[in-house]
């Protein structure tokens, strides 16, 4: 078993995180999540309603005895929801792990540390991430320019942003954007890293609760697959590529505006895909590491065949390496 700063910090067996994902992260993942020794979160916003997600939390609850986390994202909206409802679910619900994203997590500290609640941060920034920790989180999760849904705009790709961010941040660190398997964990660990979250692999597994055709298209695509829509607005997100994303690319390349591009990028489109199956009904995410995809095992047999390989990658191909050097 790999143990990290990251697994002893927030009680789990693994070094493994499936955050928070739109739509995607609903009790049934969660908890497969947790009963597998990882950690998930139940997207908050997902849920309609502060009620629906004590709910979602209750309904998680049934299924695993195991730690897991809501994933709590604040960004900037006509229309807001009512953060401070949701907020006060998580306290009241007892769940000991929220992961921040989205906004600064400084206004939300006090309330989830006075409930005995550790924060994971998410950041798409070194200096983002290390406002975080001077603001006391628990934890940051650095997001790489490989990752589905909001990169940031630096551009940074993992094999350098990870450990330029290992050099200054010194709580658990997590690393996203574009891990799938054993190899992306122990390159993770090697840079710097106490674990990884992954997003578009967990999408991919039995208890995704997604169509089982965008599972399948997520397996048949590869790592090109993927548009980098809002570029022009500096809010870019990558999702998968399709005739309404590729759309949206040409309108704002074209010097559209988001008004001409609002209807497109729908969120009610973009659950469609995935309640129905239709891959062109409207924009949904999808990382990278999709050309790393070649199967929908279980959240169990997912997990425990990516530690079991990491295992075995550090102590014999890597620790193979360093006998040959030592003859």
């Amino acid at each position: 078993m790999i143990s990290t700063q990251f697994t002893e910090t927030f009680g789990v067996r693994h070094p493994i995180v499936q955050g928070g994902m739109q739509w995607v992260g609903r009790a049934e993942l969660v908890a497969a999540v947790a009963n597998a020794g990882a950690l998930g979160f139940i997207t908050a916003l997902t849920q309609p309603t502060p009620e629906d997600l004590e709910r979602e939390i209750g309904r998680c609850r049934d299924l695993t005895d195991q730690p897991f986390g809501v994933n709590l994202t604040i960004l900037p909206s006509i229309s807001p929801p009512p953060y401070d409802e949701y907020r006060q679910v998580i306290v009241k619900s007892g769940v000991k792990i929220v992961e921040t994203a989205g906004s600064n997590p400084g206004p939300h500290l006090p309330m989830f540390h006075d409930a005995g609640i550790k924060v994971l941060h998410k950041c798409t920034t070194v200096r983002h991430a290390v406002k975080a920790q001077e603001l006391g989180v628990d934890g940051i999760s650095i997001d790489g320019f490989e990752c589905a849904g909001h990169p940031g705009e630096d551009d940074i790709p993992g094999l350098v942003l990870i450990p330029a961010a290992a050099r200054k941040v010194s709580i658990p660190m997590i690393a996203s954007g574009g891990f799938a398997d054993a190899r992306g964990l122990v390159a993770a660990l090697a840079l710097g890293a106490d674990g990884i979250n992954m997003g578009t692999r967990f999408m991919c597994t039995a208890e995704s609760p997604i169509h089982q055709r965008i599972k399948e298209e997520i397996v048949a695509a590869d790592e090109r697959q993927t548009e980098l829509i809002f570029r022009p607005l500096r809010n870019t997100a990558r999702v998968a590529s399709n005739t309404v994303s590729r759309e949206v690319v040409e309108i704002l390349d074209r010097g559209g505006q988001f008004e001409d591009v609002r209807e497109l990028v729908a969120g009610a489109r973009g659950r469609k895909v995935f309640e129905l199956g239709d891959p062109e009904a409207g924009i949904w995410s999808a990382g990278t590491c999709q050309g790393l995809i070649h199967d929908i095992p279980t959240v169990g047999e997912l997990i425990e065949r990516m530690t079991v390989e990491a295992e075995h990658l550090i102590t014999d191909r890597l620790g193979g390496m360093l006998d040959r050097v030592s003859v």
